[in-house]
């Protein structure tokens, strides 16, 4: 591991510390600036950070191995996102208010479409390597992860690809999407549908309606997902 790798290690315990002491700042010092401080250290520092990462160690598709002295991009930019996954609240809240989560990922530099419908619970391990086009609905407790490691020759393997989903999908509670997963415009998955690396998904029989007149504001997240 780099000398990088293992200061990035510490990146969680960072934004934590940054929380507190935004945190205290504002019970002592009740105003804007103490709210604002507290928001930028847990949602703007962390994208500054990340945008900056990828500016000199962008994540390169493909192949790698993390046990070694070449610094994996893919470690520090998970270290980054480490504090959403350790804390799915910060971004459940996000998903509660229409179009704020859309753009969060933008930020992250996702590709990510008009009306996409996202229920609170979500987990998405790299946020820069996904691509959702327009009207698309998650159901609840879907995972998403563009990474997948795997024990060899006394090393890791590390294989990352984007995720890819088109236009018009509806993707059932539960359900999980490993690297290089391509969802087609206008498929429909079933509860708990598991699609392993470089899968393409297909469409459940008999369940092909359209989405396209899809309005975010018509789902009820427990009666319909």
């Amino acid at each position: 591991m780099t000398l990088l790798s293992k200061i990035l290690a510490y990146f969680p315990t960072l934004i934590i510390l940054l929380a507190i002491a935004s945190f205290i700042y504002l019970c002592t010092h009740p105003g804007f600036v103490g709210v604002g401080l507290l928001l930028f250290s847990l949602y703007g520092f962390p994208v500054l950070i990340y945008r900056l990462h990828q500016r000199f160690y962008p994540i390169k598709e493909g192949i790698s191995y993390l046990c070694g002295n070449e610094y994996s991009p893919w470690w520090g930019s998970h270290q980054i996102q480490a504090i959403y996954i350790a804390v799915p609240t910060l971004e459940a809240l996000l998903r509660l208010i229409p179009g704020a989560f859309s753009l969060w990922l933008r930020l992250w530099g996702a590709k990510v479409g008009k009306n996409v419908y996202w229920t609170p619970g979500l987990e998405i391990a790299d946020r820069g390597l996904l691509e959702i086009g327009d009207r698309t609905v998650f159901g609840h407790h879907i995972g998403i992860y563009p990474h997948a490691i795997k024990p060899r020759k006394q090393d890791l393997m590390l294989y990352v690809k984007k995720v890819k989903i088109g236009s018009d999908v509806f993707l059932g509670a539960g359900s999980h999407f490993g690297p290089g997963v391509v969802v087609p415009d206008g498929t429909y998955l079933p509860v708990a549908t598991n699609l392993y690396p470089n899968q393409e998904a297909k469409s459940c029989v008999g369940s092909s309606n359209s989405l396209s007149n899809f309005s975010p504001q018509a789902l009820h997240t427990s009666e319909t997902l």
